[in-house]
């Protein structure tokens, strides 16, 4: 049986800025499991649902093996192997750099808009 193709959706840059400040921020997690949803299709890693990770991201320390796996899955269909380690440490220090990195990635590889 043939895996269905991934679906990974273009999502314009400036929109998602707006949206984020809009929202209060809420759109930042919708985005998270979003793009959770698309790295583990295009990955074929499905070791762990994008919801349970994005549910971890409100619970102390497990937030940060959410931020960890995140990371992880965008090193396995990043074209350089982007180091997770680096992308987790970004999580904590300044999120909105693994926004621009994965989502840049995530647009080069979309498939409808």
């Amino acid at each position: 049986m043939q895996q269905p193709q991934p679906q990974v959706k273009y999502r314009d840059m400036i929109l998602q800025i707006i949206l984020m400040i809009v929202t209060f921020g809420f759109y930042s997690i919708y985005w998270f499991y979003q793009t959770c949803v698309e790295m583990e299709q295009l990955s074929g890693d499905y070791r762990v649902d994008p919801a349970i990770l994005t549910i971890l991201l409100f619970i102390p320390f497990a937030g940060l093996y959410s931020m960890y796996r995140h990371g992880e899955m965008y090193e396995q269909i990043s074209p350089d192997r982007f180091n997770r380690w680096i992308l987790w440490l970004l999580w904590i220090f300044f999120s909105p750099a693994v926004w621009l990195i994965v989502q840049s990635e995530l647009n080069k590889r979309s498939t409808y808009r």
